[in-house]
């Protein structure tokens, strides 16, 4: 978190939440939602503004219920997910596969899975696992580093050398529960009435 984010946090510590306003996509887009995108149910604007991106970026966290927020300054942005809190892209270089994620982090996967819908997802070994949903543009370039069963629910992830990662079967839906967080915190707000 960004120090200016912890100077206003201390400055002005009751500003009220916001949900709604701040959409990740499914290919790791942030995206502002107007009243009217939100009232629609449309995904929003993708910002384009880099130093706001890193912005984002650096100050995404999660609450201890499992709700990705972006602190902006003294007010939390609570984020919907399209699907998962990370989406990372697969690059290949020199022979070897890597992951980033939104962030421009690296991503170490430590189980690969696969849902009901044909969506790539990773999880690291951190406690509690963080879960990235695989960038579509990238699958082909999995399946060149993959073996797939007959029925494409389960197969090996060829990682690195000597690293295979099993590929598990999920449900799309079981997914937020499986991994512990919120993937529409203004639902969950909205139910609370």
């Amino acid at each position: 978190m960004d120090d200016i984010v912890r100077q206003a946090l201390a400055k002005w510590p009751d500003v009220p939440h916001c949900t709604g306003w701040l959409l990740l996509d499914r290919r790791g887009q942030w995206r502002m939602r107007d009243e009217a995108a939100q009232a629609a149910g449309e995904p929003g604007t993708p910002i384009r503004h880099e130093a706001l991106l890193g912005f984002i970026n650096r100050n995404y966290e999660c609450d201890a219920d499992g709700q990705w927020f972006f602190q902006n300054g003294p007010q939390r942005v609570y984020v919907e997910l399209v699907y998962t809190p990370w989406i990372v892209r697969l690059h290949a270089s020199d022979g070897a596969l890597s992951l980033t994620d939104q962030a421009g982090a690296a991503f170490e996967p430590a189980q690969t899975w696969i849902d009901d819908e044909g969506g790539i997802l990773f999880s690291d070994a951190a406690s509690p696992a963080r879960v990235a949903a695989l960038h579509d543009h990238d699958l082909e370039l999995f399946a060149n580093h993959a073996s797939l069963d007959d029925a494409g629910k389960g197969g090996v992830f060829h990682w690195r050398a000597g690293v295979d990662l099993p590929v598990q079967p999920i449900a799309r839906a079981d997914v937020a529960a499986r991994f512990g967080f919120i993937a529409s915190p203004a639902a969950r707000a909205a139910s609370k009435g």
